[in-house]
């Protein structure tokens, strides 16, 4: 068996090559020939840059399998990854390590391709202009730095929540070039690079997975561990399925690209490829986990290496699709910039059909909403099976939140948010406001704890267990307290627009998912602080959180105003460029925007305000109720509560202070009646001195009283 693995270790890396190579011949991406007058940067760049690329997609699946293996995989040891995944993350380290050098030479290579120069003649100058300036050299500067970022946290400790950070940067860190070439350049960008980051995350994590769980085989709970990697693996597959088709539909174009390409050879190879290693996981599932469960730990090496193999081979054909022209791209020719800018031809004045059925092809948006509602409806229906309540008002609210989310992002109102500053105006107060409230009223967090089940193995940490560290945890503290979500949700809408952030994201397709995502997540962190029922909030009386949504509200308000009497266009670089010709100047579109943004809060201003007096009222009936036990529990055991003492206190005080009246009253008496012999007071003279309308001796009566209480 030991032979068949150091055989395996030879012909997988050669398969893998030997795939990229045919993939890069069959698409025609290497043209070695050279034209008189027109640069060249040689073979080194034609050959070396392909190659190097499958080294940087070969590394950043094995940091992201080892990192996922060692945190969620392999169960721990307290809060500290175990011996094995202790290991796994120290070569993880040299793995990030060498994933960030490639990634700089990667960059060196893109470059001598662009500027049609060898590698030997190019200036540091052109190299850190393409770096700082072009989008694909931002996209591997950002990912060698993240993959340093992996290699300092892999050492940072034995820590599972450090090992948990290092996971999710080295996810993020495969993601910055799927948002340059070939999908971004194309039309139907949203589309194309949404579902091409989707697949590039999806296949890493199944492969580099598998790559982990290989390395872990003599593991003794390995059959748990794989039990847990088949649930992974195939949601995994599912997602890459899905992103592979869509993303192959738009750099094919058409149907007749099917069968004239030669990309399209290669895309049907790769689909081939993918199937096999499905009916693989099949089998891990079918016969393999029940093999291992029964005590036989071999009957998983012999079917895993041929699937590394197979996915091997796919991750060389993916970087030699990457390379090869796509019949898309050479058909558009005379693109026009708008849609190379857009991602979509300029759309026609607005109507409300056009607003609602000129949809935007988009992954993301409506995945995130899919797998949302998906995830909550299967909560509430273990909990239904299960014979506990869940309200139907929270699925409403949830369902509804995730709907609005997908329709304000693909229906054809997300295209206009693209080139009308109004309708962006309309798009960001819906996420910020309309979609958080429902979210916030889906009380999710709550769902998840109650559906989601323990894990066997005390020492593994499911999904329950994570998210329960995550609202316990000191940051999700500080981001609770209400001046802190205050402070960001007014500090993300003036910052925005005030500071010429607003064209730089909208220019790039990266930089608009981060805007519209951080436009939820503002408005949920703030409306769960106001109004959430979750775990994790600070226990603040309502009272206060109506003043912070009173000021949040200001703060909104006097935006609009700011806006509205502004003279200079936000964003003016952007909304020049894609301005429409049929609509109105930019400044009246603004200002139209601005005036939107001023009155729409109103309405979820009020529901708000509605939910904090409805939570106000509560509180009180809860606190009285919780008072009223007490009493009841302290009369059954015939003890005082905290109320009869508290009462009794001040019946007492309430004595004290009689008692210690009259015996001023009687000291101011006996004083009056001394002067004269035989003089007497009577009763209308006594109420005269209690009401301090008495002779000369009141004052000296109303000093002595009042030092004595």
């Amino acid at each position: 068996m030991k032979a068949g693995v150091r055989i395996a270790a030879v012909l997988i890396p050669a398969g893998t090559v030997v795939a990229l190579v045919g993939a890069l011949v069959i698409g025609q991406a290497i043209d070695e020939t050279v034209l008189p007058g027109i640069p060249s940067p040689g073979p080194l760049t034609w050959w070396g840059l392909p190659a190097v690329k499958l080294l940087v997609d070969l590394l950043g699946i094995g940091v992201v399998g080892g990192t996922v293996t060692a945190t969620f995989l392999l169960p721990g040891d307290g809060p500290s990854v175990s011996a094995h995944g202790w290991q796994l993350l120290r070569r993880a380290t040299w793995l990030a390590l060498a994933w960030m050098l490639s990634s700089l030479a990667l960059m060196l290579l893109t470059v001598s391709d662009i500027l049609g120069q060898p590698v030997a003649e190019l200036g540091f100058t052109a190299v850190a202009g393409f770096a700082i300036s072009i989008s694909q050299g931002q996209a591997l500067l950002l990912q060698a730095g993240l993959a340093l970022l992996v290699a300092v946290l892999s050492r940072a400790g034995v820590s599972r929540g450090v090992a948990a950070a290092a996971t999710l940067v080295a996810i993020v860190a495969v993601v910055p070039p799927a948002f340059t070439g070939h999908a971004a350049g194309a039309g139907d960008h949203q589309l194309a690079v949404s579902s091409l980051a989707l697949h590039i995350v999806a296949a890493t994590l199944w492969v580099g997975g598998l790559a982990g769980l290989f390395l872990v085989r003599r593991h003794r709970r390995f059959a748990d561990t794989a039990r847990r990697y088949s649930t992974l693996a195939l949601a995994c597959f599912v997602a890459t399925a899905v992103s592979g088709l869509a993303n192959a539909a738009v750099r094919l174009g058409s149907w007749e690209a099917v069968e004239t390409s030669r990309y399209a050879v290669l895309i049907i190879v790769k689909i081939f490829a993918l199937g096999l290693a499905g009916l693989a996981g099949l089998a891990h599932r079918q016969r393999t986990l029940p093999a291992l469960a029964a005590g036989r730990p071999h009957a998983f090496l012999r079917l895993a290496l041929g699937e590394l193999a197979v996915l091997g081979a796919a991750a060389g054909l993916a970087v030699g699709l990457s390379r090869s022209p796509t019949p898309a791209s050479t058909a558009e020719t005379d693109l026009d910039p708008l849609v190379e800018l857009l991602g979509f031809s300029m759309p026609g004045p607005m109507t409300t059909a056009r607003l609602i059925g000129d949809v935007l092809p988009d992954m993301l948006y409506p995945g995130i909403a899919a797998v949302g509602i998906g995830a909550y409806l299967t909560g509430v229906y273990r909990l239904r099976r299960n014979g506990d309540h869940w309200p139907w008002s929270r699925t409403v609210s949830w369902v509804a939140g995730l709907l609005v989310f997908a329709g304000i992002t693909v229906l054809g109102v997300a295209k206009y948010a693209y080139v009308l500053f109004s309708v962006h105006m309309i798009q960001h107060m819906v996420l910020s406001m309309v979609v958080p409230i429902l979210l916030v009223g889906g009380a999710p967090v709550t769902l998840a704890l109650r559906a989601l089940r323990r894990p066997a193995d005390p020492q593994v940490r499911g999904a329950r267990e994570w998210l329960l560290l995550i609202v316990h945890s000191r940051v999700a503290r500080f981001f609770a307290h209400p001046l802190v979500a205050l402070a960001i949700y007014v500090a993300s809408l003036y910052g925005l627009y005030f500071s010429g952030l607003l064209g730089t994201l909208m220019r790039s397709h990266l930089g608009h998912v981060a805007m519209v995502l951080h436009f939820v997540l503002a408005g949920y962190l703030l409306f769960w602080v106001l109004i959430g029922v979750d775990p994790g909030r600070r226990r603040v009386h309502p009272a206060m959180l109506t003043v912070i949504h009173f000021l949040a509200m200001v703060a909104h308000a006097f935006f609009g105003f700011v806006l509205l009497q502004s003279t200079t266009v936000i964003g003016v670089d952007w909304y020049t460029a894609v301005h429409p010709s049929w609509a109105s100047s930019l400044i009246e579109d603004q200002r139209l925007g601005a005036g939107l943004a001023w009155a729409f809060g109103e309405i979820p201003a009020a529901v708000v305000v509605l939910l904090l007096i409805r939570q106000w009222i509560r509180s009180d009936e809860r606190e009285q109720a919780r008072l009223d036990r007490a009493a009841d529990r302290s009369d059954a055991a015939g003890e005082e509560d905290d109320l009869s003492r508290y009462n009794a206190f001040l019946a007492e005080a309430g004595a004290g202070a009689a008692g210690r009246s009259e015996t001023g009253v009687a000291r101011a008496g006996s004083q009056r009646a001394t002067p004269g012999a035989g003089s007497e007071v009577g009763g209308d003279d006594l109420l005269d001195v209690a009401l301090g309308q008495g002779g000369d001796g009141d004052e000296r009566v109303d000093a002595r009283v009042a030092g004595d209480q």
